[in-house]
Protein backbone atom coordinates (compact mmCIF):
# COMPACT_ATOMS: atom_id res chain seq x y z
CA UNK A 1 0.00 0.00 0.00
CA UNK A 2 1.33 3.15 -1.01
CA UNK A 3 1.99 5.84 1.98
CA UNK A 4 0.09 8.95 1.64
CA UNK A 5 0.55 12.81 2.72
CA UNK A 6 -1.80 15.19 3.91
CA UNK A 7 -0.80 18.76 2.79
CA UNK A 8 -2.01 22.04 5.19
CA UNK A 9 -2.00 25.35 4.30
CA UNK A 10 -2.79 27.53 7.63
CA UNK A 11 -5.25 25.38 9.44
CA UNK A 12 -7.21 23.78 6.59
CA UNK A 13 -6.35 20.59 5.22
CA UNK A 14 -4.86 21.28 1.13
CA UNK A 15 -5.13 17.80 0.16
CA UNK A 16 -4.22 14.17 0.41
CA UNK A 17 -2.84 11.26 -1.51
CA UNK A 18 0.52 9.91 -2.44
CA UNK A 19 3.66 12.25 -2.57
CA UNK A 20 3.92 13.09 -6.18
CA UNK A 21 -0.05 14.32 -6.29
CA UNK A 22 0.42 15.88 -3.17
CA UNK A 23 3.50 17.99 -4.21
CA UNK A 24 2.40 18.58 -7.38
CA UNK A 25 -0.86 20.05 -5.76
CA UNK A 26 1.37 21.78 -3.24
CA UNK A 27 3.40 23.45 -5.91
CA UNK A 28 0.47 25.37 -7.88
CA UNK A 29 -1.21 26.21 -4.29
CA UNK A 30 2.43 27.83 -3.80
CA UNK A 31 1.52 30.00 -6.99
CA UNK A 32 -1.61 31.48 -5.84
CA UNK A 33 -0.60 32.40 -1.97
CA UNK A 34 2.11 33.66 0.26
CA UNK A 35 0.66 31.48 3.06
CA UNK A 36 2.97 28.76 4.52
CA UNK A 37 2.00 25.11 3.49
CA UNK A 38 3.39 22.01 5.29
CA UNK A 39 2.72 18.67 3.85
CA UNK A 40 2.86 15.67 6.68
CA UNK A 41 3.25 11.85 6.31
CA UNK A 42 0.26 10.22 7.19
CA UNK A 43 2.29 7.78 8.38
CA UNK A 44 4.81 9.07 11.02
CA UNK A 45 2.57 12.58 11.52
CA UNK A 46 6.35 14.33 10.37
CA UNK A 47 6.43 17.33 8.29
CA UNK A 48 8.63 16.74 5.14
CA UNK A 49 10.58 19.21 3.38
CA UNK A 50 10.32 18.98 -0.55
CA UNK A 51 12.12 20.87 -3.33
CA UNK A 52 9.36 22.30 -5.37
CA UNK A 53 10.95 24.48 -7.91
CA UNK A 54 10.89 23.99 -11.65
CA UNK A 55 8.93 21.93 -14.12
CA UNK A 56 6.04 19.22 -12.22
CA UNK A 57 8.67 16.64 -13.86
CA UNK A 58 11.46 18.20 -12.09
CA UNK A 59 9.47 18.08 -8.92
CA UNK A 60 8.80 14.78 -9.38
CA UNK A 61 12.05 13.55 -10.28
CA UNK A 62 13.55 15.11 -6.72
CA UNK A 63 10.94 13.20 -4.71
CA UNK A 64 12.07 10.50 -2.51
CA UNK A 65 11.74 7.08 -3.75
CA UNK A 66 8.92 5.23 -1.91
CA UNK A 67 11.58 1.70 -1.88
CA UNK A 68 14.28 3.57 -1.09
CA UNK A 69 16.71 2.57 1.81
CA UNK A 70 17.51 4.43 4.90
CA UNK A 71 20.95 5.40 5.19
CA UNK A 72 22.29 4.91 8.48
CA UNK A 73 26.19 3.64 9.41
CA UNK A 74 26.62 0.25 7.04
CA UNK A 75 25.70 1.80 3.74
CA UNK A 76 29.25 2.23 3.38
CA UNK A 77 30.24 -1.04 3.86
CA UNK A 78 27.14 -2.23 1.27
CA UNK A 79 28.44 0.39 -1.76
CA UNK A 80 31.79 -1.61 -1.23
CA UNK A 81 32.77 -4.14 -3.96
CA UNK A 82 32.43 -7.98 -2.58
CA UNK A 83 34.72 -10.66 -3.48
CA UNK A 84 34.29 -14.35 -3.23
CA UNK A 85 31.24 -16.11 -1.05
CA UNK A 86 27.71 -15.42 -0.77
CA UNK A 87 25.70 -13.06 -2.46
CA UNK A 88 23.97 -10.43 0.10
CA UNK A 89 20.64 -11.03 -0.67
CA UNK A 90 19.58 -8.21 1.01
CA UNK A 91 20.87 -9.40 4.72
CA UNK A 92 22.23 -6.77 6.42
CA UNK A 93 24.91 -7.64 9.36
CA UNK A 94 24.42 -6.70 12.66
CA UNK A 95 25.86 -6.15 16.28
CA UNK A 96 23.70 -8.08 19.14
CA UNK A 97 25.31 -8.32 22.69
CA UNK A 98 23.56 -11.00 24.30
CA UNK A 99 25.20 -13.04 27.41
CA UNK A 100 26.74 -16.32 26.71
CA UNK A 101 23.99 -18.12 28.08
CA UNK A 102 21.91 -17.00 25.50
CA UNK A 103 24.19 -17.27 22.69
CA UNK A 104 24.51 -20.64 23.86
CA UNK A 105 21.06 -21.23 23.45
CA UNK A 106 21.03 -19.54 20.07
CA UNK A 107 24.08 -21.71 18.74
CA UNK A 108 21.53 -25.13 20.19
CA UNK A 109 18.97 -24.26 17.73
CA UNK A 110 18.46 -25.78 14.39
CA UNK A 111 19.74 -23.73 11.69
CA UNK A 112 21.86 -21.72 14.17
CA UNK A 113 21.79 -18.36 15.88
CA UNK A 114 20.97 -16.63 12.78
CA UNK A 115 17.81 -19.03 12.06
CA UNK A 116 16.77 -18.77 15.33
CA UNK A 117 17.21 -14.62 15.69
CA UNK A 118 14.83 -14.29 12.74
CA UNK A 119 12.36 -16.90 14.07
CA UNK A 120 12.32 -14.96 17.01
CA UNK A 121 11.58 -11.36 15.96
CA UNK A 122 9.21 -12.78 12.97
CA UNK A 123 7.19 -14.33 16.16
CA UNK A 124 7.20 -11.16 17.81
CA UNK A 125 5.99 -9.32 15.29
CA UNK A 126 3.16 -11.37 14.84
CA UNK A 127 2.09 -11.13 18.32
CA UNK A 128 2.30 -7.49 18.69
CA UNK A 129 1.08 -6.96 15.04
CA UNK A 130 -2.10 -4.49 16.34
CA UNK A 131 -0.06 -3.06 19.06
CA UNK A 132 2.71 -1.81 17.45
CA UNK A 133 0.07 -0.52 14.61
CA UNK A 134 -1.36 1.52 17.35
CA UNK A 135 1.63 3.10 18.92
CA UNK A 136 2.33 3.88 15.21
CA UNK A 137 -0.84 5.92 15.06
CA UNK A 138 -0.94 7.72 18.04
CA UNK A 139 2.80 8.45 17.40
CA UNK A 140 2.00 9.43 14.30
CA UNK A 141 -1.04 11.86 15.40
CA UNK A 142 0.96 13.17 18.48
CA UNK A 143 3.71 14.85 15.74
CA UNK A 144 1.24 15.72 13.85
CA UNK A 145 -0.69 17.36 16.46
CA UNK A 146 2.76 19.17 18.30
CA UNK A 147 3.16 20.69 14.76
CA UNK A 148 -0.14 21.82 14.14
CA UNK A 149 -1.80 22.14 17.39
CA UNK A 150 0.60 22.99 20.08
CA UNK A 151 -0.84 26.11 20.70
CA UNK A 152 -4.31 25.48 20.78
CA UNK A 153 -6.83 25.07 23.18
CA UNK A 154 -6.36 21.60 25.63
CA UNK A 155 -3.32 20.19 23.31
CA UNK A 156 -2.05 18.65 26.98
CA UNK A 157 -5.55 17.37 28.10
CA UNK A 158 -5.75 15.95 24.13
CA UNK A 159 -2.38 14.58 24.66
CA UNK A 160 -2.91 12.49 27.77
CA UNK A 161 -6.02 11.30 26.59
CA UNK A 162 -4.59 9.96 23.38
CA UNK A 163 -1.38 8.35 25.34
CA UNK A 164 -4.45 7.00 27.61
CA UNK A 165 -6.18 5.75 24.40
CA UNK A 166 -9.36 7.36 25.14
CA UNK A 167 -10.43 8.20 21.99
CA UNK A 168 -14.02 9.67 24.02
CA UNK A 169 -11.76 12.02 26.02
CA UNK A 170 -9.67 12.77 22.86
CA UNK A 171 -12.42 13.96 20.56
CA UNK A 172 -14.16 16.18 23.60
CA UNK A 173 -11.09 17.77 24.22
CA UNK A 174 -10.60 18.51 20.65
CA UNK A 175 -13.93 19.54 19.69
CA UNK A 176 -12.84 23.84 19.56
CA UNK A 177 -10.09 23.14 17.19
CA UNK A 178 -10.34 24.14 13.57
CA UNK A 179 -12.35 20.98 11.38
CA UNK A 180 -9.65 19.84 9.13
CA UNK A 181 -6.70 19.52 12.14
CA UNK A 182 -9.16 18.01 14.87
CA UNK A 183 -10.24 15.87 12.10
CA UNK A 184 -7.14 14.79 10.66
CA UNK A 185 -5.50 14.18 14.58
CA UNK A 186 -8.21 11.64 14.68
CA UNK A 187 -7.84 10.21 11.48
CA UNK A 188 -4.44 9.58 12.70
CA UNK A 189 -4.72 8.23 15.97
CA UNK A 190 -7.89 6.31 15.99
CA UNK A 191 -8.80 5.52 12.19
CA UNK A 192 -7.07 1.45 12.97
CA UNK A 193 -7.73 1.12 16.04
CA UNK A 194 -10.14 -2.56 16.53
CA UNK A 195 -12.02 -0.94 19.78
Amino acid sequence: MAESFTAFQGDRRLTSGPLAEVALAVKQAQQKTTRPIAIFSDGTGRAIDLDLRGSDDDVIARLPKPDAPVANENDAQSAEPRGRGRPRLGVVAREVTLLPRHWEWLNAQPGGASVALRKLVDEARRASGDKDRQRAARDAAYHFMSAMAGNLANFEEATRALFADDPRRFASQIASWPADIRDHAVKLAFSNHAG
